[in-house]
């Protein structure tokens, strides 16, 4: 829906009054979480929550990094949530050549499916071959993996039954950390799936394992697997009996027998049950935190603060300037404020990121201005040469006014053809945070005389119109990282990602026509491929700096805000390591219940 000035006036009304009805919640919320207690919830359990089903349980081409799919599948080494440092895992080791373009992974031979059958060096090769490199196979692991100018893949080899061999065309630094960490797939299972058939004319690959599979078809690798599934309910996992993994008295890991996930809808119903002690563990956004470090003792939890968090909250304009059947995939008017530098600048220099840290993230949180997160060594401050965009309206006033826009006898800004400047800002409506974000830049551009319609969608409405149908003005996500390597989000820069949103190629449906891509925007590309090719540290936090650099002069993205990372989790969840780096869960394995503290 449209928020209007009265909605928006209700819809603050509501968050203030949130806190003096919560203990109504609870006492609901309770009575829910009792119905749930059955003879099946006495088995030791781990209850955590989604705000959204996951859209399939294919892990390839999912477009949302649901919670489940990194329960169930594995890559072939891990890393450690608290370092960043990678580890053994499926392979317990490799060896990488002295021109570092060869690289043998050795598999641990006792590794299985979820069906029980052997997990081999047959897999590893059919997961990249010819799932991951699969031309008839939209993926994220396909961008990430095009090595150089050409985008060639590596070469994938069977040495024997526990070793495979990668090969690049030329050097790729961070080859190691990709490779490890793509989840594998069973070839006895789905060999017969990915070939294009004559009568489908695409793989069948692209159409299982959705959320309406037989959970029992469902063949996993992770240290858990489907139990059961309710659409819009919950999401119920037990123990993979198969797992690998065993802890040093060779005791079968992970400990906890179910993960339960019910879908809460939104971040806010997620805090609701977690006070009403149905949930075990949830994310605390700030405007919470103070509310739940007061509550820790009584409740029985504790607030972990995992420090600045991997995520990047930002807006950005479609600047796709492409035709689909003909018709322009952006109005031509928007289209042409959206191109604009200065129109771009101008949105920046009007958005009051202090107040929306102190208003909205309780102080919890501090300005970004780069694609790239403050804990990466490869990040560059501002005294370094980053451009930013301080709070400064009269400067937006004064760039809109050299770009052509006038303002009417209403204050209102109109461009140089008397077209009200007025555009949709999308976001999805199971966050707050974001919610209110949205609330902030409306108000904060009307300042400068623009009006902004702001939309609140289902997460999975909202991916259909970034990454399928291409219909949208203007939208606030947020990057998750959980990886300081930068060329990580070398598919949000290059031209042709599959995440590259603001000037997204087309994957599903019908192709685009005229698609415009502007030097800036094929620089950064280009450099995000060099610093990927480059082995000295030093040569490469240059490439990635100039690349800081561009992206802030033309701001395909406005980075608004890197929060801080909170989690409360109760007390009788034991070995608990939280990081802001990684999820809370990325240990699963070593975690163990304990109901009598």
């Amino acid at each position: 829906m449209y928020l209007s000035l009265s909605q928006l006036k209700k819809w603050i009304g509501w968050r203030k009054l949130l806190v003096g009805i919560i203990a109504i919640v609870i006492v609901i919320q309770g009575c829910n979480s009792a119905l749930l207690t059955t003879k099946a919830t006495q088995i030791p359990r781990l209850v955590s929550s989604e705000r959204n089903d996951p859209e399939t349980f294919n892990p390839v081409t999912s477009l949302d990094p649901h919670a489940v799919l990194g329960l169930i599948y594995e890559g072939m080494i891990t890393q450690n949530g608290e370092t960043g440092k990678l580890e053994p895992g499926i392979a317990k080791s490799w060896q990488i050549s002295g021109d570092r373009q060869r690289i043998i992974f050795t598999l641990r031979p006792d590794v299985k499916w979820s069906d029980g059958e052997p997990l081999t060096a047959d897999d590893v090769v059919f997961s990249f071959n010819e799932i991951y490199f699969n031309e008839n196979i939209p993926n994220n692991v396909r961008d990430i993996l095009r090595i150089g100018q050409k985008g060639q893949f590596p070469q994938v080899r069977k040495v024997n039954n526990y070793q495979v061999e990668f090969i690049t065309p030329e050097p790729f630094t961070p080859i190691l950390r990709y490779i490890g960490d793509v989840n594998l797939l069973p070839k006895h299972a789905l060999k017969d799936t990915v070939n294009v058939t004559k009568r489908e004319q695409k793989p069948k690959f692209l159409s299982i394992w959705g959320t309406d599979t037989p959970l029992e078809k469902i063949i996993t690798n992770g240290p858990y697997r489907l139990l059961s599934f309710q659409p819009g309910e919950r999401i119920i996992l037990e123990r993979n009996p198969y797992y690998w993994r065993k802890d040093s008295q060779g005791k079968t890991q992970p400990y906890i027998e179910r993960i339960v996930i019910p879908i809460v809808g939104s971040t806010d119903n997620a805090l609701m049950q977690f006070r009403s002690r149905g949930l075990d563990m949830v994310n605390i956004t700030p405007d919470f935190f103070a509310l739940m470090k007061r509550e820790e003792k009584r409740g029985n939890f504790t607030v972990y603060n995992g420090g600045p968090a991997a995520v990047t909250h930002f807006i950005t304009f479609n600047l796709n300037q492409a035709t689909r059947n003909g018709k322009p995939v952006v109005d031509p008017i928007k289209s042409r404020w959206f191109n604009t530098l200065e129109f771009r600048q101008a949105i920046a220099l009007s958005i009051d990121r202090t107040t929306m840290i102190n208003n909205i993230f309780q102080g919890l949180g501090t300005p970004h201005d780069s694609p790239i997160y403050k804990q990466s060594p490869y990040y560059i401050s501002p005294k370094e040469g980053l451009p930013v965009y301080n709070y400064n309206p009269d400067r937006a006033k004064q760039l809109l006014l050299q770009a052509g826009f006038k303002y009417n006898s209403q204050g209102k800004l109109e461009d140089a053809d008397s077209n009200l400047v007025r555009f949709n800002l999308i976001t999805s409506n199971d966050n707050s945070i974001r919610s209110q974000i949205g609330i902030h830049i409306k108000r904060d551009l009307a300042n400068i005389g623009i009006t902004v319609d702001f939309q609140l969608l289902t997460f999975n409405t909202l991916m259909t119109k970034l990454l399928n149908t291409l219909d949208w003005d203007a939208h606030i996500l947020y990057f998750i990282g959980g990886n300081i390597e930068p060329d990580s989000t070398r598919n949000i820069w290059s031209v042709d990602g599959t995440l590259h949103t603001f000037n997204q190629n087309t994957f599903y449906g019908d192709p685009l026509k005229g698609r415009i891509i502007q030097d800036w925007e094929q620089k950064i590309s280009d450099l995000y491929i060099q610093g990927s090719q480059e082995l000295n540290d030093d040569k490469r936090r240059e490439i990635y700096a100039q690349a800081q650099i561009l992206a802030q002069e033309n701001l395909p993205f406005i980075h608004l805000v890197n929060p801080l990372s909170f989690s409360a989790i109760r007390n009788d969840i034991k070995n608990i390591r939280f990081s802001g780096l990684s999820w809370r869960l990325w240990n699963v394995y070593e975690l163990k219940i304990d109901r009598s503290s």
